[in-house]
């Protein structure tokens, strides 16, 4: 193994290993010689629907008296409700559902591999509230930006990435659940990162 990749590796894991750990664990970590571990800025997506919810029977946590709230939520219903309810839940839990998306790459020459990573990279970079996705389909790379439910949406996203990404456009096709509050489409975190001392 050449010993760049060795490197690259030993930051990787370290880097895994410090995302994991607390405070007290970093100050225990050994750290490899000829390297530190610096904050980083990371982007993180909110999620496409409340999550406050997921996996919770919302008749079971109705307010009631006897578990302190100030009133009591009564529902009268039959079973094969709440059992068809829990069914459907269930069935349709990783469902996507059709919209629009804008495609900023779409190629199939040699070097498309390498140019769709770039410019997923340079999108995500730029627009961090975007999500962005890399698929290929025998024989094209496709980079394809945002969820949006009707094509007007997508129109605003496309007007704002034209002059930077000249040959976009809107293409339809199943999309993952828009985000919930689009004023706060990402949150910003810090991560401890292993990376190599700079030397002059």
């Amino acid at each position: 193994m050449r010993p760049r990749n060795k490197a690259f590796l030993i930051a990787a894991a370290s880097l895994l290993a410090a995302m994991t750990a607390s405070a007290q664990e970093l100050k225990e970590m050994e750290i490899p010689e000829g390297y530190e571990l610096a904050d980083s800025v990371v982007f993180i997506h909110t999620p496409g629907t409340d999550t406050t919810l997921v996996g919770r029977d919302i008749i079971a946590i109705m307010p009631s008296k006897a578990n302190g709230d100030k009133a009591d939520v009564e529902i009268y219903q039959s079973d094969s409700v709440a059992v068809n309810l829990k069914r459907h839940i269930e069935a349709n839990s990783s469902r996507s559902i059709n919209g629009y998306r804008v495609r900023i790459f779409f190629d199939n020459r040699k070097t498309a591999r390498a140019e769709s990573e770039e410019t997923l990279k340079r999108f995500e970079s730029m627009y961090h509230d975007v999500k962005a996705y890399r698929t290929y389909a025998n024989p094209y790379f496709k980079v394809t930006v945002g969820d949006f439910r009707n094509r007007s949406e997508a129109m605003e996203l496309l007007t704002r990435i034209k002059p930077l990404f000249p040959s976009a456009f809107i293409v339809k096709e199943h999309i993952c659940f828009p985000v919930v509050d689009k004023d706060h489409a990402y949150v910003i975190d810090t991560v401890k990162v292993l990376r190599p001392i700079a030397t002059e």
